[in-house]
């Protein structure tokens, strides 16, 4: 444009001049300067990246070594893996026998994020089965991440580490003939599955679902664990009390084996029993159905039986009394039965079949007298009580009561004087008027007609009018 306007003012002079344009000023420089920052700010970040993951690829994770001292480290070889919870962690990198510790260095690696290990931590030697022989593999129980940390060559004692167990190891201390029966053992097994092979396959798939069911079992046995805790204890208590009677026990097994021995022997006299023994369950049988009617007699005994007891204990306590004072004398019976030098007691014993059989003669012809002699016997029997009062009370006091509190059956009449209710004095009397009140020909008394009725009215007895007696005769 600048060079079209000079060309134009060349072949037109009179033309007015045309103003001059100012052209555009260029970008600034800083601009430039900070976009390229930018660009090396990113290539910058992009290598250092790239950088990091080289040196993770080519270096790869960080490992730990360190020692662990086995009592023994058999069948243990290099490159054997290094396992947690299962998951393999490392390797076995060097096994060294350390001849002055009798012990087994064992170096392994552990990597991160397992490793770096910490204080605590327990190492064992496992194997998975017998099939192999390299197959061993050490399985390692980290400790707690709050201990202290176990720097790269640190060493695990003896003391944190186990060794296996290998089956040779047991039948070496084994006798021979111990070796020899448990070959014979297991030889047997071998006869006894032979052709029984199926059956065997079937016990071994129901195997794991009786091992679950007997852990079933367990959980529920622990689920209380007190009272479970509790029975361990007391059982072993008990186990605790039968050792010590270790002696006994042996006596009392024992007998109960010469015991058997004993019924064995009599093989012909059991056989003979449990012949019989059904006819005597039968009997029982019936013997148990008859029960309930004198069971039920007897309740009604028991029942009736019951206020009686009551005045049991009064009974019994006025009894001791009484058995304190025949204590002695039974003693003194007691060492005169012993008392070699007494015979008494030795010539009435001997004479007493003697007695017998005199008494066994004589006895049908007493009983048929006493038979005999019952209708005019009979008559006297109410009149026991009466009999027994009169003789027991002839000549006490003349009183209604005597000091034991018994009725007075003699009365002293004075026929001197005769009492007058209405002027309340006594006026004299002939002989004949101070007998007015006593009544004669009275001689069908009834029993008990004597004393005064008592509240029962079981006196006067007339057996339901069967006696023949008057009741209204009373003195």
């Amino acid at each position: 444009m600048i060079r079209g306007g000079a060309h134009t003012a060349k072949m037109s002079v009179a033309a007015p001049p045309t103003p001059r344009r100012v052209p555009p000023p260029p970008p600034p420089r800083p601009l430039r300067r900070r976009n390229l920052f930018r660009v090396a700010g990113f290539g910058l970040l992009g290598a250092a990246i790239l950088g990091l993951i080289l040196y993770a690829v080519l270096s790869g994770p960080a490992t730990y070594e360190y020692k662990l001292y086995f009592q023994t480290a058999e069948l243990l070889v290099n490159g054997n893996p290094v396992e947690v919870g299962g998951v393999p962690v490392g390797s076995v990198q060097q096994i060294i026998y350390r001849k002055r510790l009798n012990q087994a260095e064992v170096v392994i690696s552990v990597a991160a994020p397992v490793g770096p290990l910490h204080e605590g931590t327990k190492a064992e030697i496992r194997y998975p089965s017998l099939s192999g022989v390299a197959n061993r593999y050490i399985s390692l129980e980290p400790g707690p991440n709050n201990y202290p940390v176990l720097r790269s060559g640190a060493a695990i004692p003896v003391t944190e580490t186990k060794s296996p167990t290998d089956l040779d190891e047991l039948f070496d201390t084994l006798n021979p003939p111990t070796r020899h029966g448990l070959q014979q053992l297991i030889e047997g097994f071998a006869e006894l599955y032979a052709g029984n092979e199926g059956n065997v396959n079937t016990t071994t798939h129901y195997f794991a679902p009786s091992l679950a069911a007997l852990s079933h079992v367990f959980a529920e046995l622990t689920r209380d664990e007190k009272t479970f805790t509790a029975f361990l204890l007391n059982a072993a208590e008990a186990t605790s009390i039968i050792g010590a009677h270790s002696e006994a026990l042996r006596d009392l097994i024992g007998h109960a084996a010469r015991t058997f021995e004993a019924i064995a022997s009599e093989q012909e006299s059991l056989k003979r029993g449990l012949e019989a023994l059904p006819g005597a369950l039968e009997a029982g049988t019936a013997t148990f159905n008859e029960l309930p009617g004198p069971l039920a007699a007897f309740r009604h005994l028991v029942d009736v039986s019951k206020p009686d007891t009551k005045e049991l204990p009064v009974l019994l306590e006025r009894l001791r009394p009484l058995l304190a004072e025949a204590t002695p004398v039974v003693e003194n019976l007691a060492a005169s039965i012993r008392n070699p030098s007494n015979h008494d007691f030795l010539q009435g014993a001997l004479e007493l079949p003697e007695l017998a059989s005199v008494l066994e003669k004589a006895s049908p012809d007493t009983v048929k007298a006493e038979r005999q002699s019952l209708p005019n016997t009979a008559f006297f029997g109410p009149y026991a009580p009466d009999l027994v009062g009169l003789l027991r009370d002839f000549g006490i006091d003349t009183g209604y009561y005597d000091a034991n509190g018994h009725y007075a059956h003699v009365l002293p009449v004075f026929g001197d004087f005769k009492y007058n209710e209405a002027t309340n004095t006594l006026t004299p009397s002939t002989p004949t008027a101070g007998l007015e009140g006593l009544v004669v020909g009275q001689l069908r008394r009834c029993p008990g007609a004597a004393a005064p009725p008592p509240h029962d009215h079981s006196a006067p007895f007339t057996d339901n009018g069967l006696l023949g007696c008057i009741a209204s005769e009373v003195p």
